[in-house]
């Protein structure tokens, strides 16, 4: 049982060094001050660190753009000319400058986010108290990972799906939309007429689902993101404090998987959104 009476504020890192203490990782993100009658969480706080970070990098890397790159800009352009290389067959050309800020915008993003759980002090620096088995137990962590918040990757999912309203109805029109939804999409040619018209319903029953499956893509998209983050940060911290005596290198395999995690759920986030408007805007034109 714990004992409250010995409560103890703290402001350190729990006598692990990457653990967050026996207590594990919150559902929800603690408040850590508030700007006005805004609350201030700790993921908010990791998040606004992370975009800092990123925006400080890219313009300490690239600076002036010049024709003859330096070693910094051909490291960026290096990352851009992939990311296009994965992006636009799948958007199409006629959609992708359109879309490719927001695409490589969430994935770098999404991935230094994920990643951003395996540093030191993220996650395992606040408050808290030891309990009666001497086990530092997180009460408040004051940086918290940002995708590891169901409110981040809800805002993630929005802003994704706001902007490919935008991107479809910029590049395909209302009339557009409709057909791609409900329209018939068999050859009177090869089905015959009666066929044809016949099928009417049937497109049309599939459009209505597929419209049901679009109202449903933000929540897919929230969960997924969360899911995968929180279960991995609360399974590196049970790491450490399923065998105290091998809590020096029980955790360094799920390491590992994280990286490969952070990245492979940054990636696919991405991807959906390209995948989703490539859908609707890229009709292969351009390919053939």
């Amino acid at each position: 049982m714990i004992k409250f009476g010995l409560y103890l504020p703290l402001f350190i890192i729990s006598s692990s060094l990457f653990g967050a203490g026996a207590g594990g990782v919150s559902l929800t993100a603690e408040k850590a001050f508030m700007i006005g009658s805004l609350p201030v969480t700790n993921s908010m706080i990791t998040s606004w660190i992370i975009s800092l970070i990123i925006i400080f990098v890219v313009r300490l890397l690239v600076g002036e753009p010049t024709t003859v790159p330096s070693r910094g800009q051909l490291f960026v352009e290096s990352i851009v000319g992939g990311m296009r290389g994965v992006v636009e067959p799948i958007v199409g050309k006629k959609v992708f400058y359109a879309s490719f800020w927001l695409l490589s915008g969430l994935f770098i993003f999404i991935l230094i986010n994920n990643w951003s759980g395996l540093l030191p002090g993220v996650g395992t620096l606040g408050d808290g108290y030891y309990n009666e088995n001497g086990q530092f137990v997180m009460v408040n962590s004051l940086i918290r990972p940002g995708n590891a918040d169901l409110n981040m990757t809800l805002a993630l999912a929005a802003v994704a799906n706001v902007c490919w309203l935008y991107f479809i109805f910029k590049f395909e029109g209302f009339k557009n939309i409709v057909i791609h939804l409900f329209g018939n999409k068999a050859d009177k040619k090869e089905v015959g007429v009666v066929v044809f018209f016949g099928l009417f319903p049937l497109f049309l029953a599939v459009g209505v689902i597929e419209i049901v499956s679009i109202v449903f893509r933000p929540v897919s998209l929230t969960f997924r993101l969360f899911g995968n983050v929180f279960g991995g940060e609360s399974l590196l911290h049970s790491m450490f404090y399923l065998v105290p005596e091998l809590a020096w290198i029980l955790p360094l395999p799920f390491y590992f998987m994280e990286v490969l995690i952070g990245l492979v759920q940054a990636l696919v986030f991405m991807l959906l959104i390209a995948v989703y408007i490539g859908l609707m805007c890229n009709h292969g034109d351009e390919h053939h």
